[in-house]
């Protein structure tokens, strides 16, 4: 039986400023560390296997915060996936490898789970934008399904980017019986939660992933959610 977690990275500080922020760079605020810090709490006494994140540093703060207070995740080192058969080990004595096998957690890291691409809104405060362009287009352009912001993505788009990563780097390890947490974001989370449930693409804009929280799926041997629930 595989088990997934996954975690919406604590509130960064363009959360805290009420602005689009997409693929732009920015940290967690304080409070975002206390959200990470709370959750790594929650998680201390599950055993993770694998772990996964973005390119964006607020997801991978969030995740190192949760590794921090694990009670077995005693290493964690990063993958550069772009070495050929993810030989991370390259350069480290075997006997060292032998050593630290068991107690190493893996972190891989892609664009792929990025969050969702907000274009020519990236930066841009919220509530001006409803004064500008009104209240009803800046919801079409953050809840709808498949209508993106000007030049940015859909939610349908990132689901075409973020369920072949899952479906070929993820999957698989879920279904040897490993344990694998994804650091992430709001719009690449509910993307996972959309195909992993089957959520229509009426009711997905209605499916909200709190920031911190995390939601941990079993899985049986077919791959078929056998429980689900949030810390």
């Amino acid at each position: 039986m595989g088990r997934l977690i996954l975690v919406r990275h604590g509130q960064s500080i363009w959360n805290l400023e009420n602005r689009f922020t997409g693929w732009i760079d920015v940290t967690l605020s304080k409070k975002g560390i206390e959200e990470a810090k709370k959750a790594g709490k929650k998680l201390k006494e599950y055993k993770i296997d694998i772990a996964f994140t973005s390119h964006l540093i607020r997801a991978q703060e969030t995740l190192y915060e949760i590794l921090r207070k694990n009670k077995y995740a005693k290493i964690y080192l990063r993958v550069h996936e772009e070495k050929k058969n993810y030989l991370y080990y390259n350069n480290i004595n075997k006997e060292v490898i032998e050593e630290i096998e068991n107690e190493v957690v893996k972190i891989f890291t892609s664009e792929a789970l990025n969050e969702r691409y907000y274009g020519d809104l990236q930066g841009l405060n919220k509530d001006d934008m409803k004064k500008k362009v009104g209240e009803e287009k800046v919801h079409i352009w953050r809840r709808s399904f498949d209508v993106p912001p000007p030049n940015g993505e859909s939610l349908k788009d990132t689901i075409e980017r973020v369920k072949p990563y899952f479906d070929s780097r993820i999957k698989p390890l879920i279904l040897e019986g490993k344990t694998v947490i994804i650091s992430a974001h709001g719009n690449s989370l509910r993307a996972v939660t959309k195909f992993l449930e089957n959520i229509s693409d009426e009711k997905i804009p209605n499916v909200e992933i709190p920031t911190g929280v995390p939601i941990i799926y079993d899985f049986n041997e077919n791959f078929e959610i056998i429980s689900k629930k949030e810390l």
